[in-house]
């Protein structure tokens, strides 16, 4: 595994991958990045190593392209362990068009699971691949920003940017 820093906009991001896929993608200065680390640990027992790599190097590439708005959606090889649940909330996240928000309850609705919204949200939380898995699309019911584990100014970040490149004008409400 090899572990790289990546500078964006909004703060320093740790992405760790193998030569076949992006395992990690966080905020250098989040909360529960040891946590997320240590669950990584249980999969793949070695430290990694600080390097690059062919997945790296497009994770890399791509991020720039998106923060500069010329990306909508990333093609990564990506390694989403979890439950079953989890890869069915996280693949849901996948399918939030940019620049749209979704609300935890419709999250649980289209995986049929109406009553699932904390588990939606929970799910959301242990997302390993920031950006990447569009976790911040996702809004309260009455549309404000809630439960974002790179913080919410950056959920706000990343939401105007894509409303702002994809053409929307949408009033969030903080």
């Amino acid at each position: 595994m090899i572990q790289r820093k990546i500078q964006t906009p909004i703060g320093e991001m740790i992405a760790i991958a193998s030569d076949e896929a992006l395992w990690l993608l966080e905020f250098a200065d989040r909360r529960g990045l040891p946590g997320q680390r240590k669950a990584l640990a249980r999969l793949v027992p070695d430290e990694p190593r600080e390097g690059h790599n062919e997945v790296l190097r497009r994770v890399e590439a791509q991020l720039v392209e998106y923060f500069a708005g010329a990306r909508r959606e990333f093609e990564l090889p990506m390694r989403m362990d979890g439950s079953e649940f989890q890869r069915e909330a996280w693949s849901a996240l996948l399918r939030i068009p940019f620049g749209e928000t979704r609300s935890y309850a419709q999250q649980a609705a289209l995986l049929e699971r109406p009553e699932a919204v904390r588990a939606v949200a929970r799910a959301n939380g242990e997302n390993r691949l920031a950006v990447v898995v569009p976790c911040h699309r996702v809004v309260g019911a009455d549309g404000r920003l809630t439960g974002y584990g790179g913080g919410l100014h950056r959920k706000r970040w990343l939401l105007d940017h894509e409303l702002r490149h994809a053409g929307a004008e949408v009033l969030l409400r903080a």
